[in-house]
């Protein structure tokens, strides 16, 4: 059985995608122009300005002159990205290629050259020995159109380029994606359970679905999956959640009848389409992906290579930010149930400490003989924890430890002791916890 959604997701992430359609909308309204061209001009031609009317031979010349433009903008905007792809990959992270090839802008940008193109090309075979009217002015507004996207994809790669820029928007999805993971759902959500019933779950018997493929988890579809188990009458036990590296044959789902348990055979081949598995991560559902990439800015920033510690305090600010949502909206659901609380699905969850410890734990590191890095660690971490619940401020208060462990307050001269010291007491005063001396 074919997924749509799994179909649709595959073909939207393509670069080809949008192009594509560009290119088969060119098809047919050449098509329809040229006709409607045919008609006018046979039956309407004298209520025509002879200004609008354009003879076969310079029609052609357009098309000809207008097809060889648009195609020298595309080369020169297909070189523009395979520098910014380079910048991308060597400057930055090589996880930040997919923000730039998923961006939607670029796709249009592509193809509206992709429309002007091949309307160009199909009018120049189309075109017959008698006058032409409404095909030379479609094309001239498309060549306009194709000016102005260009003019602005040259803009907008220009920004792209600024890192501060990337990390904006790094940041940006991140926030969205927050929110859409943390939305209010049509089911319960609960961080516990009965335990009898969960020891009487796991003590049953299970039936077994196995990754069929190495990769990683891309995208989860709970609600389809929710669904599932309750026209099923079943309990699903995902073991793995997005982002995580799957091995083959490595367990996937285990399920687990209520009522039946001869029903294990029937209709599980549906549930593998609901997980999907691909050669990399994606930030569809996977908020730690968002966290890894400004990470590895940040490590790239504070290499001996690049040597840009601001950079890294920005992204240091940012991932503060989105931890500051993690912290108001992730509450450790682990079980899903249905509004009479039959319990349907069982999945794994990340709590903030591990959120927590993956933005910092390669930057604390990394950045330890870097003064300013160690200072907007604690700063954030401040700031995090004063905005925080007591919950969130306790695991930042546990965290701080691992920071502190990297420098050694008497190697720190005296102006670099005053702000690292200023820095740690608002961390005190933020995690509600009595001023106390460091060692030393």
């Amino acid at each position: 059985m074919i997924n749509l959604k799994r179909v649709w997701f595959f073909m939207r992430g393509n670069f080809w995608f949008l192009p594509a359609i560009y290119g088969s909308a060119a098809l047919a309204v050449a098509i329809v122009i040229t006709n409607a061209d045919t008609a006018i001009i046979k039956h309407w031609k004298e209520l025509i300005p002879n200004t609008l009317l354009t003879s076969a031979d310079v029609a052609k010349d357009l098309y000809s002159a207008l097809a060889t433009a648009i195609l020298t903008m595309t080369t020169i905007s297909f070189s523009t990205i395979m520098v910014v792809l380079t910048t991308y990959s060597t400057q930055f992270s090589p996880r930040t290629l997919q923000d730039f090839m998923r961006s939607k802008p670029t796709h249009h940008v592509l193809g509206v050259y992709t429309f002007g193109f091949l309307f160009a090309l199909i009018n120049l075979l189309m075109v017959g020995k008698q006058e032409q009217f409404i095909g030379p002015i479609t094309m001239v507004v498309s060549a306009i159109f194709g000016l102005a996207f260009f003019i602005y994809f040259i803009h907008m790669t220009s920004k792209q380029l600024q890192v501060n820029q990337l990390i904006k928007k790094i940041h940006t999805d991140g926030s969205r994606l927050i929110k859409v993971t943390y939305r209010e759902k049509k089911y319960i959500e609960t961080g516990t359970w009965d335990e009898e019933e969960l020891k009487w779950i796991h003590q049953s018997d299970k039936y077994n679905i196995y990754s069929k493929e190495s990769g990683y988890v891309q995208n989860i579809e709970w609600k389809e999956l929710f669904n599932w188990a309750e026209k099923e009458d079943a309990v699903i036990e995902v073991h793995a959640q997005a982002g995580k590296f799957l091995l083959k044959g490595e367990p996937l789902i285990s399920l687990i009848y209520i009522n039946e348990t001869d029903k294990f055979d029937k209709k599980l081949t549906r549930l593998v389409h609901f997980m999907r598995v691909g050669a990399e991560r994606s930030d569809v559902q996977d908020i730690e992906f968002t966290i890894e990439k400004l990470v590895e800015i940040a490590l790239r920033a504070i290499s001996p290579a690049i040597n840009d510690p601001h950079t890294a305090i920005n992204c240091i600010n940012r991932l503060g930010s989105i931890l500051v949502e993690i912290g108001k909206n992730n509450k450790e659901m682990r079980f899903l149930a249905n509004p009479d609380r039959k319990l349907r699905i069982i999945r794994p969850n990340i709590s903030f400490d591990q959120y927590l410890y993956k933005s910092f734990y390669q930057i604390k590191h990394y950045g330890k003989e870097d003064i300013s890095v160690l200072y907007a660690l604690l700063e954030v971490m401040a700031k995090v924890a004063s905005i925080s619940g007591d919950g969130i401020r306790k695991h930042i208060w546990n965290y701080h430890y691992e920071v502190l462990d990297v420098f050694e307050w008497k190697e720190l001269s005296n102006q670099d002791y005053l702000h690292m010291r200023c820095a740690y007491d608002y961390l005190l005063e933020s995690c509600g916890e009595s001023i106390r001396e460091t060692n030393g």
